[in-house]
């Protein structure tokens, strides 16, 4: 079995500006950046060229969300292809925000992610139980749910990562103990191996996301099931080098 490759995502979400984001762009291009890891930027929308223009060509660049359509009347939207037509080889899909905030449902979710993948994005999709289903006991009934909507409209696994993010570990402070973190990805993987395949529960990247920082990453990234880090708030940090660093 080959060893799967670790992955790092920075989600910048609603934050920055082509100053604040050029330094950290600066910082990311300078830095030294282990070899066996994978990075990828979360841009917001309006910055996604100045990302891509900017960045090493070896830090992949992510869109934060994307239409299940690929043209049309879907006032502020943005399609897959126009994504692929800026040079951006991923998306992220399904974010606790998106889902939470803006009232996204698992249909829809579903929908998107099999849009993304028919327009040869790769996707990072993410998964989370909120802190009232964690403890009614229903995080394994939740993730499991979230996840088989998402596995129903993947035909190719090598263009998915999945990212594991306890809805009350984000932006919060408290983060899932690597124990937590590890138990849940674990069950994950053996969900998949169960309704999906031996070869994609494998080879298949679960990240951990919530609270993520340079302090917490190492204990977490040692854990062997946790194949990486979705990052928040972090990312905008000259700590995201340390997150990235983390199996180095």
């Amino acid at each position: 079995m080959a060893a799967r490759k670790f992955f790092v995502g920075g989600n910048w979400k609603m934050n920055g500006d082509k100053k604040s984001l050029g330094d950290l762009i600066t910082t990311l291009n300078t830095a030294a950046l282990h070899d066996e890891t994978e990075v990828v930027c979360g841009a917001p929308t309006i910055y996604l060229d100045f990302a891509r223009a900017n960045l090493d060509p070896k830090i992949g660049v992510a869109a934060q969300n994307c239409y299940k359509v690929a043209k049309g009347a879907f006032t502020g939207e943005i399609s897959p292809a126009m994504i692929k037509d800026c040079g951006i080889d991923w998306v992220i899909l399904g974010h606790s925000e998106r889902r939470h905030v803006f009232g996204e449902g698992d249909e829809l979710i579903g929908q998107k992610v099999a849009h993304a993948l028919e327009n040869d994005l790769s996707v990072i999709a993410c998964i989370g139980e909120k802190l009232e289903e964690r403890e009614a006991g229903t995080t394994e009934e939740v993730v499991y749910a979230q996840t088989k909507v998402i596995a129903d409209n993947v035909k190719d696994w090598a263009k998915v990562v999945l990212a594991y993010e306890p809805v009350w570990a984000i932006g919060t402070g408290k983060t899932a103990t690597p124990e937590q973190a590890q138990e849940v990805h674990e069950k994950l993987r053996e969900w998949i191996r169960a309704n999906i395949s031996d070869a994609v529960a494998d080879s298949v990247r679960i990240l951990y996301g919530g609270s993520v920082t340079g302090g917490n990453c190492k204990e977490l990234a040692s854990q062997p099931d946790v194949d990486g880090f979705l990052v928040g708030g972090a990312s905008l940090k000259p700590e995201f080098v340390d997150i990235i660093n983390a199996r180095a």
